[in-house]
């Protein structure tokens, strides 16, 4: 993947289009750069102020993803875009309150409250900037007074080119089996929601049926909350792959680490064997020679009777 430069993400989001594929990428291209979030939404909010309104909405889809599916990596990006959003929203506000923009803008504030993306009373702020006539109508949720969601953080896999990674720790590894226990590609219930979704949203030749404008509005809407349900359940799919990626390169460093000691334990075994063989026939071997010494216990006594040999001073002793 290309490194991080602030023209690069320029680049990027001038070749920004409203599709799924186009808002995914770009939002995995900045969730790997995720080490440069505050550069990366500096270039983002000073590009969104420069674009023409359909494509806000497209770089606002952007920031949603980046957001949702960020949260396993660290909250670098919440903290970044937390500064800037009200801005943001701003600027859908005063387009009027029956743009299309800030009908997507309020649909992605329900997902940040449904989600928990952020506390919510910073999403109830987001909300009065969007409609400052209608907040006494907005709904109120007990979200509003929870604290912000802890990011979970995984470590990066232990993949070396020079061999594997020091021994995950037990812990480690029940947090990444805990993980995917939650993992996107068992959601039946998006999954369930995605099957449901209306065949119009991805036939192009249905544009040309269209008749009014409350019947073209009705299917942007549709495909907006397409395009969203989408690309956030791409975003947790392709985070899934990376975590079963992580998974399983620490289970490969246990693998190879063990497979190592293992090897070195045979060897180690092998070399207590031969010791025990050699030590073994040499005991074999002494007692063959123990039986074959005489006993002296069994000998006569030649010195019964005989007076004992002078000490070494008697020797020399004057007479």
């Amino acid at each position: 993947m290309a490194s991080f430069s602030s023209a690069a993400l320029e680049k990027r989001l001038t070749e920004l289009s409203n599709s799924q594929q186009s808002v995914q990428t770009l939002s995995l291209w900045m969730i790997h750069h995720r080490k440069h979030a505050k550069a990366a939404v500096e270039v983002w909010h000073r590009e969104f102020q420069k674009a023409r309104t359909s494509k806000k909405l497209s770089m606002l889809y952007v920031a949603n993803d980046v957001l949702q599916n960020s949260k396993r990596k660290g909250a670098e990006f919440d903290d970044e875009f937390y500064t800037v959003l009200p801005e943001v929203f701003q600027h859908f506000a005063r387009e009027g309150s029956d743009s299309q923009g800030i009908k997507a803008a309020e649909r992605v504030l329900n997902i940040w409250e449904e989600r928990m993306v952020f506390d919510g009373k910073y999403v109830q702020k987001l909300r009065q900037i969007l409609r400052p006539q209608s907040t006494t109508n907005v709904k109120t949720s007990s979200t509003y007074n929870e604290p912000e969601k802890k990011r979970k953080k995984i470590s990066s896999p232990n993949t070396r080119p020079g061999g594997p990674g020091p021994e995950p720790t037990i812990e480690e590894l029940t947090r990444c089996l805990s993980d995917l226990e939650q993992s996107a590609s068992g959601d039946i219930v998006i999954r369930k929601k995605i099957s449901e979704l209306p065949k119009e949203i991805e036939d192009v030749a249905a544009i040309d049926s269209i008749q009014s404008k409350a019947e073209a509005e009705k299917l942007l809407k549709k495909v907006d909350d397409a395009i969203l349900l989408l690309a956030d359940y791409n975003g947790r799919l392709s985070a899934e792959l990376e975590d079963r990626g992580q998974a399983l390169g620490k289970l490969n460093d246990l693998i190879s680490i063990h497979q190592t000691e293992l090897e070195k334990t045979e060897k180690e075994l092998e070399k207590c064997k031969m010791k025990l063989a050699t030590t073994g026939k040499v005991k074999k071997e002494l007692k063959t020679h123990i039986e074959s010494l005489p006993d002296l216990s069994l000998l006569p006594d030649v010195t019964g009777g005989l007076a004992p040999l002078p000490a070494a001073n008697d020797l020399f002793s004057n007479s």
